[in-house]
């Protein structure tokens, strides 16, 4: 089977929303942490009254379809994405809120964007996606403001451990998502983070999973694998209805996540 982290994997993935709305749904719903995350990172932004800010990886735009009524109209958001399907989705789902949101496809590692533009620079779990990382926060150290705050959420290592461990359960061959989160962790994102940011702090939110249904937990993790992977989904339903009655009815999943904030000097 394909792993999630795959390159090209990574890029089936998220060609389009479906498999990214079947991760956003298992957390949604099942996360003990309420009101949910999205609306925590919001709370984690320190923004003047009037500012610029720029999304990369914005993906569907859930963070600010969840927090739309708490977004000054003052701040100018522009939402960015390297594939065109994802914003054209966000676009969507936004254009008729009377927030100032604009969108731009771009690519974290060449923001296509003037220097020192925006006092804010988000990327919500998408750095471990980045191939060249130092080139990326280049970019965004290039086109943050002086004084200016890079918001970069991740995971941590023990995230999604007891959902790793049970699907490798199911299917010893298959490493689920080992390899790229390693890339930029909670643990080493902030030693990436220093050479090009000052004052780097890191936040963890306190979250776990207790998932009582089959169904999301089965479209979570055939959303992580390529057409191959996704031939097994009837034989993983199946071990996932034998995990749950074994669990009592309730599989409890780790989450370890987190978000930097960066300041520009």
């Amino acid at each position: 089977m394909s792993r999630l982290s795959d390159p090209h994997n990574v890029r089936q993935q998220y060609r389009e929303p479906s498999n990214l709305n079947a991760r956003v749904e298992l957390h949604t719903r099942f996360s003990v942490n309420q009101p949910g995350w999205f609306p925590w990172v919001f709370d984690q932004l320190d923004l003047p009254s009037e500012c610029t800010i720029l999304e990369l990886g914005c993906g569907t735009g859930e963070l600010w379809l969840q927090n739309l009524q708490r977004v000054p109209r003052t701040w100018r958001i522009v939402l960015s994405d390297v594939f065109p399907g994802m914003l054209k989705r966000a676009e969507d789902r936004l254009c008729n809120s009377e927030s100032p949101f604009s969108f731009l496809v771009a690519d974290a590692q060449s923001i296509p964007c003037v220097d020192r533009r925006f006092d804010a620079v988000l990327a919500n779990h998408m750095l471990y996606h980045v191939p060249d990382r130092a080139k990326a926060l280049s970019e965004i150290w290039r086109v943050l403001r002086p004084g200016g705050h890079l918001y970069a959420a991740t995971n941590g290592r023990a995230h999604l451990r007891t959902l790793i461990e049970l699907v490798e359960q199911f299917d010893t061959s298959l490493q689920y998502e080992r390899g790229f989160m390693e890339e930029f962790q909670l643990e080493s994102g902030g030693a990436q983070l220093s050479p090009w940011f000052s004052e780097v702090t890191c936040r963890r939110y306190n979250d776990a999973l207790l998932v009582t249904e089959v169904e999301p937990l089965v479209d979570y993790v055939m959303s992580g694998l390529d057409e191959t992977g996704r031939h097994q989904r009837a034989e993983f339903r199946r071990f996932a209805e034998q995990q749950l009655i074994l669990h009592g009815g309730t599989i409890r999943i780790t989450k370890d996540v987190g978000i930097f904030i960066a300041r520009r000097t």
